[in-house]
């Protein structure tokens, strides 16, 4: 069978019929990201640094060149792609492709390395842009997914929770400002330089580096301080309600599943197979699995009850 870029896109995004395959690519490339990050801690470490340099850089080499071959097999294979089907060529759905966030992510994390030989950067900001890596967990954890999907959903109520604290932080400022300038202008002495306070007293962090003296200071900022305890849980409890829903969905998309496989009464190995990728690309646990598995037969057995022919009720249960 000819190896075309529809089925080195399946081997990419691990819908490859040999399950094996994909199992062995992922984790391989799970591994080495997490070697990668842990390289790069270790390497800011002067005396690991010194004495094992010549392995990190081979290292380094070695994981570039992993990184490039992928890099440049997702964008060879995203022609493939589901999303880009109605582009007028291959070329146009990879122009298409390298602009997407994940795209953005595979070339930063190769692009420090390339640079070093047309540029002279500090080594501090190449392990920065290399840390650019860890993001490529998005693509094998769940719990990244999930974190990164919920985030996307919840963006306007995220906004619209941290313009009211831009607001609340600019009017604490300047109220601290009027009550404090005159005894601490030093601290106090204008707007911007009470923001500092503003933002420490809101977050409940509260270093007690800046405190108000006057007695109309110490009251504003105990306000403050009760105000910044609900400003903090406003965005905590909106990612959190994201979860909450996040999860609610996958286990009604699951549930859909499921209750399609059981359309015919009987669940196949195929069938079984099916959603057990479904389950493990969902995130959703065995347990729980084993749970919407039981309701949707229990479904399966209500719609399956025959009506009295002459009366048209259910029949009643022994």
């Amino acid at each position: 069978m000819h190896f075309n870029y529809q089925h080195l896109h399946q081997v990419l995004s691990k819908t490859y019929q040999s399950k094996r395959v994909n199992h062995w690519l992922s984790t391989g490339l799970l591994i080495l990201i997490f070697l990668n990050i842990l390289a790069i801690i270790l390497e800011s470490v002067s005396s690991i640094e010194i004495q094992y340099s010549h392995l990190f850089k081979k290292f380094e080499i070695f994981s570039v060149v992993i990184f490039s071959i992928e890099y440049l097999a997702r964008l060879w294979a995203c022609a493939g792609l589901t999303q880009y089907k109605h582009s007028t060529s291959a070329f146009k759905s990879r122009l298409r492709y390298l602009v997407t966030p994940m795209a953005i992510v595979d070339l930063l994390a190769i692009l420090p390395f390339y640079l070093s030989f047309f540029f002279a950067l500090d080594l501090r900001f190449l392990r920065i842009l290399r840390l650019v890596r860890i993001f490529k967990l998005t693509r094998y954890s769940a719990a990244m997914k999930t974190l990164t999907s919920v985030l996307r959903d919840e963006i306007p109520a995220l906004l619209a929770a941290y313009f009211i604290m831009v607001i609340v932080i600019i009017l604490a400022s300047s109220g601290i400002y009027l009550l404090e300038q005159k005894i601490q202008p030093n601290e106090f002495g204008s707007i911007p330089a009470s923001m500092w306070w503003a933002v420490t007293t809101l977050t409940t962090v509260g270093y007690g580096d800046v405190t108000p003296l006057t007695n109309g200071g110490k009251l504003f900022g105990g306000l403050i301080t009760l105000i910044g305890i609900a400003m903090v849980a406003l965005p905590t409890g909106i990612i959190a309600s994201g979860f909450g829903n996040s999860f609610r969905k996958k286990r009604q998309s699951y549930g859909l599943e499921v209750a399609e496989a059981l359309a015919d009464g009987v669940i196949t190995n195929h069938e079984q197979e099916k959603l057990n990728d479904i389950r493990s690309s969902l995130g959703i646990s065995t347990d729980d699995a084993q749970q919407i598995y039981k309701e949707a037969i229990f479904q399966h057995l209500q719609a399956k009850q025959v009506c009295c022919p002459n009366c048209g009720s259910l029949p009643k249960e022994a």
